[in-house]
């Protein structure tokens, strides 16, 4: 069975920095909206999350690397606007690859977890009920 091809199962990456900066998927779709809207704030609601909430995402990103990740510009007479960097645009390339091949890696055990995953097990966040009350 290939990665493709599991029924559900997949693993998360998250890379953790030296003093507690981190690097997953939120901050990448984060740069891909970006990309997409050429905003940080309507980057920020295609997320569901306030402008600061973006903005210190994109401040953070920028600041664990070398090159920034994001340009912005405020408002004015061109209005304000945010663009992926070249770096950026190689950030969420590199990321997305890595995410393919910890998932190639793990097929294996994937397929593995999914034949001996229990069908009809309630999700995490199911409300749970005590069986005493309904006898």
């Amino acid at each position: 069975m290939t990665p493709k091809e599991n029924t559900g199962l997949k693993p998360v990456l998250r890379i953790d920095f030296p003093h507690a900066e981190r690097l997953g998927r939120g901050k990448i779709a984060l740069l891909e909206h970006i990309r997409e809207t050429g905003s940080i704030s309507a980057a920020g609601r295609a997320m569901d999350m306030s402008y600061r909430r973006a903005w210190l995402l994109v401040s953070a990103l920028n600041g664990m690397f070398k090159q920034d990740a994001v340009l912005s510009q405020r408002g004015g007479k061109q209005g304000g606007g945010a663009v992926v960097t070249p770096f950026g645009e190689e950030l969420i390339h590199t990321f997305r690859a890595m995410e393919e091949k910890a998932e190639a890696a793990l097929s294996a055990e994937l397929t593995w977890l999914e034949s001996n995953r229990n069908p009809h097990a309630m999700p995490a966040d199911a409300p749970v009920t005590d069986p005493a009350q309904h006898s």
